[in-house]
């Protein structure tokens, strides 16, 4: 409740802001982790019911159940990055510009056969965006959409070329038919053994990455509109982004869920596993939703039933369904805690052929086009995202001479880490 009056004072009419007592305890109230907080405004991404009884989420107004069931990832890519869906004009040329960008450079291919197979997928994803950012840097013509859409483009190719040479001394070929889509792409590079991918497996990749494409400020998001706010260029905002969804409590959660349910061997032992874990005050991971409290998070449903639909298929595997099944009935009924958009696809992924390792990198995929989408947007009406914090430290304390001092009481591992 803003109310602007005119005042004079000293010949110069300015204009006075005055906030009421209420807002002002509002803006200043703390928050721990931002639960809570609107800490800023978007025309991308919407979370809410919508009229019905369920949450839904809405890419520029578009439900995800009709983006997941009807569109290509490419398709959604062009909605977030361009704010409109594409004509089948426009679709053909952006799938094409797209498939451009696959090829890597050879400096970039020699840096990456320096990163040893031993590291983890996300570190060889956020090496290869910082380096390519500095071979390719935004600007000189090389645009913010420019960089966007090379990053989308390259990713599956920097990712499966260090796992093809790490693991079999093989340099690939990151080209591949320029009619394929990036899912599509993906899981030809995957294996590269010159078969086409089954259509099942390529439809669900690509429902995936529309679902993983874009959640409004995430921890991801927010950390690369921040980096956007202060006006770095558009690499340093992507790896950022990587950098924080390699967590397990964001990303991370769907390698952390199959590791889970590779350990249960029937839906009876899903029970007294998921009861151990809670009595050692464990994590489950891929399930509830800072959200998504009171609800289902609306992208578990859809790629639940891709799972569920590769479970029926010769090369499935109806037991690792059957366990998520009783994994998601057990947590409803005991915690009243629901599945997010990451169990389900750890099962899907999985029978997809898909290491484990590389469900966060596809992840960043997809991801990439919304944060990217949410760094355009901070950069066309930007303000330095600076926020306070709640001092919990001591009050002014008189300086002692070095001579005078006593040893600082450190713990074993800070002792180690500095004598």
């Amino acid at each position: 409740q803003w109310v602007s009056t005119q005042s004079r004072w000293g010949g110069l009419n300015q204009r006075v802001r005055l906030v009421s007592l209420h807002l002002l305890l509002v803006v200043m109230s703390y928050s721990k982790g931002l639960a809570g907080v609107v800490a800023g405004e978007s025309a991308i991404c919407q979370i809410g019911s919508h009229g019905t009884e369920h949450s839904s989420l809405l890419y520029r107004g578009y439900s995800i159940v009709d983006l997941a069931e009807h569109a290509l990832f490419e398709e959604v890519a062009f909605l977030l990055l361009y704010g409109e869906l594409p004509s089948a004009s426009q679709l053909s040329s952006y799938k094409a510009k797209l498939a451009s960008y696959r090829e890597l450079p050879a400096s970039l291919r020699s840096v990456i056969e320096q990163i040893p197979g031993s590291a983890h997928p996300m570190d060889v994803l956020r090496t290869g965006c910082s380096f390519l950012g500095t071979i390719e840097p935004e600007g000189s013509g090389r645009t913010q959409e420019d960089v966007t859409n090379r990053l989308i483009a390259s990713f599956a190719s920097v990712l499966l070329y260090w796992f093809h040479w790490t693991t079999k001394a093989v340099r690939i070929n990151t080209v591949t038919d320029p009619a394929d889509c990036i899912a599509k792409h993906f899981l030809k590079l995957l294996r590269n053994d010159g078969t086409e991918p089954d259509d099942l497996v390529v439809k669900t990749v690509n429902a995936s990455l529309i679902l993983y494409a874009e959640h409004d400020f995430n921890a991801s998001t927010f950390v690369s509109r921040v980096t956007a706010s202060t006006l770095s260029d558009m690499y340093s905002c992507i790896t950022a982004g990587i950098g924080t969804l390699r967590g397990f409590l964001h990303g991370g959660a769907n390698e952390a869920a199959m590791t889970m349910l590779e350990q249960i061997r029937s839906p009876d032992e899903a029970e007294s596993t998921l009861a151990t874990m809670l009595k050692q005050k464990k994590l489950i991971y891929g399930f509830g939703h800072r959200i998504y409290k009171n609800g289902v998070d609306p992208r578990s449903p859809l790629i639940k039933e891709f799972s569920r639909t590769l479970s029926q298929q010769p090369y499935g595997k109806p037991n690792l369904f059957v366990v998520s099944e009783r994994v998601e009935q057990w947590m409803a009924a005991n915690k009243k805690l629901y599945p997010n958009a990451d169990f389900y696809s750890a099962s899907a992924y999985h029978q997809c052929g898909i290491p484990t390792d590389f469900f966060t990198p596809l992840f960043v995929i997809a991801r990439t086009a919304g944060w990217s989408a949410h760094v355009f947007e901070q950069r066309r009406n930007n303000k330095l995202i600076r926020p306070m914090s709640q001092y919990t430290g001591p009050e002014l304390q008189p300086f002692v001479p070095v001579v005078s001092r006593q040893d600082a009481k450190l713990s074993p591992t800070q002792l180690r880490s500095c004598l």
